[in-house]
């Protein structure tokens, strides 16, 4: 059916940008998170304080990703309101019992899997959903609805650290289970216009009879080596992408002190980020075709800087400034990742294509801050952990660089397909013409005998 582009669609708008900014607001605000963390599970004799406490908000994030392709199978399966609800419901209980726990490695179960995966299968349907209700005002809605997540971004952090001071983590995290449940009646919203594959196949008997294996995990877009190129390019891009996130906030405090306001630094993040999604997104529109992605390029190229950068400020302000282009460009990134997709595979597959590409995105994700917590333990600074950080930007920058132009070499190879293809099509039409006037012409002069 056509969207109804309103109506009821601003009821899941509002739903939808409440869910994008709990998921990765929470995420995102893992920085002041991961320091209470190391004041309560802390100990002066574990020499892998560090190490141990960045995986489980590493882990946290990367299966928000790696669960992405499953969620779009359920998705399509079971429809958005039901994946969403049951995600919200996982996601609650995931935050709840990390909230009892006295030692820091339950939480990387019920925080950085259960809670996480929760996260992943409300996140996902709540940008399938919006397609239901939207098509000519689709990039004025999910432009809100992304805001929703630097909007979180900018207030979280003040508020988490307001908390642990006032009522200590665990309390903080029952707070937490409020945005969560609030996330849960939110899914409620998520009304389907358009049938699921459940539908489709049990019909009105009730009878659910799973589609083919094709449909429900369609690996044909790897065939497409421009998409092939990026959905392994950007992970390239991205070990040292999350590093900052989880271990700003203790660089700041082992650099200046607790005298620093490091709070300021997510909410510079948050802001431009913002902003670079509202700026790039309309950029985009008038870069034609795969030649978007050179926008892609640039942003990974500052991210890279601005992570390389990170250890050379020795004066506050500085580090504010870094965080402000930081922000600017990530906003970028994330801002063309649909529309590039639209561009390599098409309309017709950019969901499944769009779920692979975030699943690989996952190990990097996880491995990343972690392996920068194991470079703080051994040498007690973090400043080698963000000058590597920052290399895997760059080399994934440089690799996506190839893309347009082996796109464009796949385009004019399927405009030629069509061309051999009428061609054959036309000489079997003319000799099927041949064949049928050859035994038209006997029975004419047959019929005329007698």
């Amino acid at each position: 059916p056509e969207p109804p582009e309103g109506g009821w669609g601003w009821v899941v708008m509002l739903a939808a940008m409440w869910c994008n900014g709990a998921v990765f607001g929470i995420q995102n605000s893992c920085g002041v998170l991961f320091v209470s963390m190391l004041r309560l599970f802390g100990s002066s004799e574990d020499k892998q304080l560090v190490f141990k406490t960045a995986w489980v908000s590493s882990l946290s994030m990367g299966m928000v990703f790696f669960c992405s392709p499953i969620v779009s199978i359920f998705t399509d399966l079971f429809g958005c309101r039901k994946v969403a609800v049951i995600g919200a419901a996982v996601g609650l209980v995931g935050l709840l019992s990390s909230s009892f726990v006295s030692t820091i490695d339950p939480l990387y179960f019920t925080y950085g899997i259960l809670f996480a995966c929760g996260c992943s299968f409300a996140y996902q349907p709540s940008l399938v959903i919006l397609g239901h209700y939207f098509k000519k005002r689709l990039g004025l809605v999910n432009g809100i609805v992304t805001a929703g997540s630097s909007l979180f971004t900018v207030s979280l952090p003040f508020l988490l650290r307001v908390l642990i001071d006032s009522v200590d983590l665990y309390n903080t995290l029952r707070v937490l289970c409020i945005l969560m449940f609030v996330l849960f009646l939110a899914g409620f919203t998520y009304k389907p216009l358009i049938p699921n594959a459940k539908d489709k196949e049990g019909g009105k008997k009730g009878k659910f009879k799973l589609p083919p294996m094709k449909k429900i995990c369609n690996f044909s877009v790897f065939k497409v080596l421009s998409y092939r190129i990026w959905a392994f390019g950007i992970p390239a891009a991205l070990f040292g992408y999350f590093v900052p996130y989880v271990h700003l906030m203790n660089h700041v405090k082992d650099r200046f002190g607790d005298t620093a306001p490091e709070e300021v630094l997510l909410l510079c993040l948050g802001i431009t980020s913002g902003v670079g999604r509202l700026i790039f997104g309309r950029v985009a529109d008038y870069i034609p075709g795969a030649k978007k992605i050179y926008l892609q390029v640039a942003s990974f190229f500052f991210i890279g800087l601005m992570s390389m950068m990170i250890p050379l400020c020795n004066v506050f302000g500085a580090l504010v400034a870094v965080c402000l282009f930081m922000g600017l460009f990530d906003g970028c990134f994330i801002c063309i990742m649909a529309p590039i997709a639209f561009e390599l595979v098409g309309a017709q597959d950019v969901s499944q294509a769009i779920g692979f590409l975030l699943g690989l995105m996952s190990v990097p994700m996880t491995v990343g801050p972690p392996i920068a917590g194991l470079l703080r333990d051994k040498l007690g600074t973090y400043d080698l952990a963000f000058y590597l950080a920052g290399v895997p930007p760059l080399i994934g920058g440089a690799i996506l660089c190839f893309i347009p132009w082996v796109h464009e070499r796949q385009k004019l190879k399927e405009r030629a397909k069509p061309v051999d293809g009428e061609t054959t099509e036309k000489m079997l039409e003319h000799e099927s013409t041949l064949v049928s006037d050859t035994t038209e012409k006997p029975v004419k002069e047959l019929d005329s005998g007698f």
